[in-house]
């Protein structure tokens, strides 16, 4: 099984380094592919530097803040063209622990998307204060109802995706660029169909460098959630030209 790990970059130098050790420390094999976008503290530069020593390491880096979900976006497009069976998405703020990847691993065999998640039984969530524990929980429990969810940890960024789905998702219109990203990749891979599940996590607040939540970023979230909903209530189908593989569509013709 070939795995790629994908980490977006904004002025992350200082957790760069340990990220990368602890992702080769683990007992399999990993491609490590980030996105910088322009990073004023030279988080780019530094990860260049670092090529020759980490073989496994590469950079694609982008002109400015361009946004997480553009990130994702044009680096696991660029990916589907590489024998891959794995994409893992993960923050670069060592909030998302790299010991957790094989256990994402593990599950993708019985899923489509496995999400490392803070809101199930054996999830932790350190270091948060009560402002922003009371954020994300609103969040996530708004987007269940909203759209109907079967996940807990619906914002959640730690993620692994099986080929088949990416395939899928890099063909529906996903138009959020923020956080709310992820609620949006959640919302397309259970209406078409795959199989979603969710391992616990010990998620740890940042600490070092400054954490990118912005009012924008929650008022991103909340248009991209009215949208969705809106989607959900009219019956919009998918786009005819989607075409999912035939054991996806035995599924979702039950």
């Amino acid at each position: 099984m070939k795995t790629v790990v994908v980490i977006p970059t904004y002025n992350e130098r200082m957790n760069i380094l340990p990220l990368i050790e602890r992702c080769m420390a683990l007992p399999i094999p990993l491609d490590l592919f980030f996105v910088d976008d322009g990073s004023p503290d030279g988080t780019g530069e530094y990860l260049e530097s670092l090529r020759s020593t980490y073989p496994c390491l590469r950079v694609m880096h982008r002109s400015g803040k361009l946004g997480l979900g553009t990130a994702y976006r044009q680096a696991f497009r660029s990916l589907l063209t590489e024998p891959y069976d794995r994409y893992v998405a993960m923050d670069a703020d060592l909030s998302h622990p790299p010991e957790s990847i094989p256990d994402l691993l593990r599950a993708s065999a019985d899923a489509d998307l496995v999400i490392g998640s803070r809101y199930i039984d054996g999830g932790v969530c350190k270091n948060w204060s009560a402002a922003r524990r009371l954020l994300s929980r609103t969040a996530n429990n708004v987007a269940r109802a909203l759209l109907s969810l079967d996940v807990m940890d619906a914002t959640a960024g730690f993620r692994c995706y099986r080929r088949e789905l990416l395939d899928a998702l890099n063909r529906v219109n996903v138009r959020s660029n923020g956080y709310s990203f992820q609620i949006e990749m959640a919302y397309y891979s259970q209406l078409m169909g795959f199989r979603l599940t969710e391992v616990p996590i010990v998620f740890e607040d940042r600490v070092r460098a400054k954490s990118k939540m912005s009012h924008a970023e929650i008022t991103g979230a909340i248009k991209t959630l009215v949208q969705l909903s809106l989607h959900r209530c009219s019956g919009q189908s998918l786009p005819d030209d989607i075409q999912l593989p035939e054991k996806i569509r035995d599924r979702t013709s039950l």
